[in-house]
């Protein structure tokens, strides 16, 4: 298995997710390179929406998928937006609409809340089949809290946003490269990578 398609259109998790593969030794081709629209995200889990989106670029293309179902979950808005993070303000409009629009339904949501704790949440799911029995599974967790202004140039998302636990920079004043080593993302790899060497 040294091909292997990422189950996302989303360039800003493309980026990562090539990026985290790279050093795996694995080839990670972008599903849109094989003109595969993306998959319905109909369920209520990140797992779920994972498990739907990895079997579709499985299917489509006759390879192994890797798909990532991550977002941003709110202690005090009760987990939201959580699984639907990429569209809690709306599907309408380019990504980089969408984002600002996100974001301003967030920062607009927390701006009475002393409790601003939240986490990334990701989950990956790799088959090796569109009918893979035993798909692995991996999790990973970035915890910090919201901060209701915006700072950094860097990621994608709500990354401006979000204040890792222990820092003092946004996710969005991060280098990619540290990001890439500290991320929701990162840590989820990190436990793919030992399943895989299992």
């Amino acid at each position: 298995m040294k091909k292997i398609v990422i189950a996302s259109n989303n360039p800003g998790k493309l980026k990562e997710l090539k990026a985290l593969l790279d050093p795996l030794g694995l080839e990670a081709i972008a599903q849109s390179e094989f003109r595969i629209t993306e998959a319905e995200e109909p369920h209520g889990t990140f797992l779920e929406n994972a498990l739907e989106k990895a079997r579709h670029a499985s299917r489509s293309t006759g390879l192994a998928a890797l798909a990532d179902d991550s977002g941003l979950c709110v202690r005090s808005l009760g987990g939201e937006p959580g699984v639907h993070s990429a569209h809690y303000a709306g599907r309408e409009g380019a990504r980089e609409e969408r984002d600002a629009r996100n974001n301003a339904k967030l920062v607009a949501a927390l701006a009475d809340r002393e409790d601003r704790a939240a986490f990334y949440y990701c989950v990956l799911v790799l088959t090796r089949s569109a009918a893979d029995p035993t798909p692995l599974v991996a999790e990973g967790r970035w915890h910090g809290a919201i901060a209701l202004v915006p700072r950094g140039r860097n990621g994608f998302g709500y990354d401006p946003y979000f204040v890792p636990r222990a820092a003092s920079r946004t996710a969005a004043e991060m280098p990619p490269e540290e990001k890439n080593r500290v991320s929701h993302r990162a840590r989820a790899l990190e436990s793919l990578a030992h399943l895989l060497e299992d």
